[in-house]
């Protein structure tokens, strides 16, 4: 008798269809596909609950609670099916402060000078119960998962009061995920003591979310929870200090001058309003005000303890990382130095990066593999392969170029010196020309970083370009400054752009399509970023750093330009104009990551 064996094909289909009868989770070509059984909302349940963690920040005597809701197939409870989480926290949920003036920092201000006092808006909380976000659940819930939310500490109906990057940011996101587990208590109630088990979950939880949101799944991964397998990171910002700080510099975000940990703080502070005063009490007016020195920039304990990269050590997900090299709020060097570490730990890990500004998940089929392979256990060889997906010039960001890695493994740096040709302008060579002396500029804010590079001449900047390319060139990796520099003054800021010239002037540019790289550091920190004094005016001092990480193939035709200024108009503290900072050209030297190094480098620009 002959045996038949159906085609894989026929197989896989006959699963499919098996699959979704008895409405259970299915894959196809490694990815959860959707169960018609669980795409009608009106067929899921959605609950909230309290869970309680180990820590009280706001002084009742009691463990602070967060406030958790819950989306899954009913088939979860009438079936016993067991699904794993897609998990959001966000501090965001409830509202956020109202525009207030006065609520962020003066910076028209010399360097180092006392500020007056901020105001303090109030936030009034939205949301009505059982639902505090709608996010992620019409994507994850018809695919098998269960979705959660919760509100961060000191927001929404979460007890505690916000920290903005302190511990308990950390451990909120991991007694949820312990509670998942059965690891850690869940109630009905703020206060009350009927209990409320996650019994259908496998416990496997996934986190994602962007800019803050994507910092939280980072904060509990970095604690080593159990069960949280995977972590999708947009945007997020891993360090307080790289958010708020530049090389010992005052920097705001991009788009947010005066912002600081303060501000951000009264921004997401929706809690209870009974709870308010002493929150405001013990961590923004007594913590925070403290820490944040916004005197002096330098990089201390308050920061340290701000910073996710000093906190890895116990971290076990799968990281895959999303940013936007032209992300000038919360910086592409958020997610490298995380990546990179990560990486070094022997973690699993990928990147993504696109050429566009903040936010920007990866392509939905790649985000599907990382969540299906991590929290479904299913071999779709997501986790193999090119660790780096970039999407190039003009590329839509659904189509991402794969590469060994990032930086691109075939980048070398190259040092480029600085030749004079003109008072304040000069060209970037690989040649080492000796006695060009040196070339000031006047500080003035009024002219922009934009208006600087544009423009044919100007005593408020230095400006250094290479020959035209004959070819393109790619660049990937970190560029870094090496400058030797007196100032006229005490203290001075320090601002650097890398740019393509000459400038997109067509009414549809943007100012990030000319933008390869910028830099800002203060010169009181020219030993360091925890130590910062005064300068002797006149007196030459040494200062190196980088510039944030790019990718970017400059086509030919174009010139790579550095711009030195000083202070920067949408980025820096603004004193009065007229601080005079003189450059050592024989001893300033901007090394960048070429693909393909020097040899590359001098063909693009027809060097022999």
């Amino acid at each position: 008798m002959k045996k038949y064996v159906l085609p894989l094909i026929v197989l896989a289909y006959t699963f499919s269809v098996s699959a979704q009868e008895k409405a259970e989770p299915w894959f196809k070509d490694g990815e959860a596909q959707i169960v018609p059984a669980f795409e009608d909302a009106k067929d899921w349940i959605r609950t909230d609950l309290w869970v309680e963690t180990t820590f009280d920040t706001d002084g009742d005597g009691k463990p602070d609670r967060m406030h958790v809701d819950v989306t899954r197939p009913k088939q979860t409870e009438t079936d016993g099916l067991k699904l794993p989480v897609v998990y959001e926290s966000s501090p965001y949920f409830a509202g956020v402060a109202p525009e207030v003036e006065g609520a962020f920092h003066e910076v028209h201000h010399e360097i180092g000078a006392l500020e007056k006092e901020i105001v303090h808006p109030s936030v009034t909380r939205r949301g009505e119960r059982p639902i505090i976000s709608n996010s992620q659940i019409k994507t994850w819930v018809p695919r098998g998962y269960i979705v959660l939310h919760s509100s961060s500490p000191g927001t929404g109906l979460s007890q505690g009061s916000p920290t903005v990057g302190g511990d308990n940011e950390s451990l909120a996101p991991k007694a949820v995920i312990d509670w998942l587990n059965g690891r850690a208590k869940g109630y009905t109630t703020p206060y009350g003591t009927e209990e409320v088990k996650a019994y259908w979950t496998t416990g496997k939880v996934g986190m994602t979310g962007t800019s803050y949101n994507g910092t939280i799944p980072l904060a509990a991964a970095t604690t080593g929870v159990e069960g949280l397998e995977a972590i999708i990171p947009i945007a997020p910002n891993t360090s307080y200090y790289h958010y708020y700080r530049s090389n010992g510099l005052v920097r705001s975000p991009g788009g947010y001058l005066g912002e600081d940990v303060d501000v951000l703080y009264d921004f997401i502070h929706s809690g209870d309003e009974s709870k308010r005063a002493h929150n405001n009490k013990v961590y923004r007016d007594t913590e925070i005000k403290n820490g944040i020195d916004r005197k002096t920039g330098d990089y201390n304990e308050f920061w340290a303890g701000r910073d996710y990269l000093n906190d890895m050590k116990p971290m076990k997900a799968a990281l895959f990382m999303s940013h936007g090299f032209n992300d000038w709020n919360v910086m592409p060097e958020h997610s490298y130095r995380i990546y990179k570490a990560a990486e070094e730990m022997g973690l699993p890990v990928k990147i993504y990066y696109h050429q566009k500004g903040h936010g920007g998940p990866p392509p939905f089929s790649m985000m599907n593999k990382w969540f299906t392979h991590y929290l479904f256990g299913i071999e779709n060889d997501i986790e193999k392969g090119p660790k780096a997906w970039i999407v190039r010039e003009n590329d839509d960001n659904g189509n991402p170029t794969p590469y060994a890695d990032y930086p691109n493994p075939d980048a070398k740096n190259v040092m480029l010196h600085l030749k004079a040709t003109s008072k304040n302008e000069g060209m970037l060579t690989a040649e080492k020309t000796k006695k060009q002396g040196t070339q000031t500029l006047v500080d003035d804010y009024n002219f922009s970083g934009e208006a600087l590079s544009q423009l044919e001449s100007s005593k408020n900047r230095l400006l250094f370009m290479t020959p035209i390319l004959k070819e393109d060139l790619h660049l990937s990796g970190l560029s870094k400054l090496n400058i030797k520099l007196a100032s006229s003054k005490l203290a001075a800021n320090l601002s650097v752009w890398m740019v393509s010239l000459p400038w997109n002037t067509d009414k549809d540019a943007k100012i990030t399509d000319n933008i390869i790289s910028r830099g800002w550091a203060d010169t009181q920190n020219y030993k360091s970023i925890t130590e910062s004094e005064p300068l002797i005016p006149g007196k030459f001092y040494d200062i190196s750093f980088d510039l944030q990480p790019d990718d970017q193939i400059i086509p030919a035709g174009q010139q790579i330009g550095l711009v030195i200024f000083s202070s920067d108009s949408q980025f820096t503290l603004l004193p009065e104009p007229g601080t005079i900072l003189t450059v050592d050209l024989d001893e300033t030297t901007l090394e960048i990551p070429v693909v393909g190094g020097k040899k590359a480098f001098k063909k693009a620009v027809q060097m022999h």
